[in-house]
């Protein structure tokens, strides 16, 4: 590979370079590298021609045209760059350059508020509707992720079960998601929270899904376009551009927002299993009251 230095080894700066004598598929392919950086660091060569309509040839000769030696050597770089655009500490060298006066809090707060705005423009009301739908329709719901998608993945799965629906979450890596993955159905829909990165369990998740016939909603930034052909619905949660705020904050608002809209399609099964739930939590106050040792008096001293 041509020795470059310093800002010229971006990729922002070879494509710059490189754009014109490229090729309408190799520029598509330069185009979604730039725009997708934490997703093709995990993605083949095919997964990212998939993504852009182009070959895995073709990304290969994207990759070798940007000066790199190959796939590896150009994840190496986007996975530099990655670190780097991500880090905390260059976020707040940045801000502290163009300090303008905000306050932490006032920087968290704007990104937040700019981050669900965005979310909420992005979302397709039809999609919207046909994700309530699939869930609606389940025989149980099988939320997935891993990492902080889980904790998101557990949530949904803890408010549809205080629905009265059923519903569970998996956070698995290795042989145990495939204990996991046992139980679903034809008629059982799974959700499946991940942001940007290909790993082998979702591979597995969308695998077996469609072995045994269950429905899949995607919840994700950026891999809409690669998995197109194997979910269902998705709905578009975006990533923070600083990391001031959460992975995670754009999904879990659409979970809120899809379980409000779950709910009100059956109040009354919502109503009864909030019930219930209210009853079997003063039984256990009541009962941890009974169970509790008396207290002793203490003798006063004379």
């Amino acid at each position: 590979m041509t020795e470059q230095s310093g800002e010229d080894r971006s990729l922002s700066a070879r494509i710059n370079q490189s754009l014109a004598g490229m090729s309408r598929a190799e520029r598509i392919v330069a185009e979604y590298l730039r725009d997708h950086a934490r997703h093709a660091i995990f993605a083949t060569a095919e997964q990212i021609g998939g993504a852009t309509q182009t070959s895995d040839a073709t990304v290969v000769r994207t990759a070798k045209s940007l000066g790199f030696d190959g796939m590896l050597d150009l994840r190496r770089t986007l996975a530099a760059e990655v670190v780097v655009e991500t880090s905390a500490v260059h976020h707040f060298q940045v801000d502290r350059a163009d300090d303008d006066g905000d306050s932490a809090i006032a920087r968290v707060f704007t990104e937040a508020a700019e981050r669900l705005s965005s979310t909420w423009r992005l979302v397709d009301e039809d999609d919207f509707a046909a994700a309530v739908g699939l869930l609606d329709e389940a025989r149980e719901v099988l939320a997935f992720g891993l990492g902080g998608s889980g904790l998101v993945a557990r949530y949904l799965a803890l408010r549809l079960t205080r629905m009265g629906r059923r519903a569970r979450a998996s956070w698995a890596t290795g042989f145990q998601l495939a204990d996991d993955l046992l139980g679903l159905r034809a008629d059982d829909v799974v959700v499946l929270y991940t942001p940007s990165r290909l790993l082998a369990e979702i591979e597995v998740v969308l695998d077996h899904a469609r072995t045994v016939g269950a429905r899949v909603l995607l919840v994700s930034s950026t891999l809409q376009a690669q998995f197109a052909d194997r979910v269902d619905v998705t709905l578009t949660a975006p990533q923070s551009a600083s990391n001031f705020t959460g992975e995670m904050l754009a999904a879990e608002v659409l979970t809120d927002a899809l379980v409000l809209q779950l709910a009100s399609r059956d109040e009354a099964r919502s109503t009864r299993a909030s019930e219930l739930l209210t009853s079997l939590r003063s039984e256990l106050v009541q009962g941890g009251e009974r169970s509790a040792p008396p207290k002793r008096r203490r003798k006063r001293q004379a």
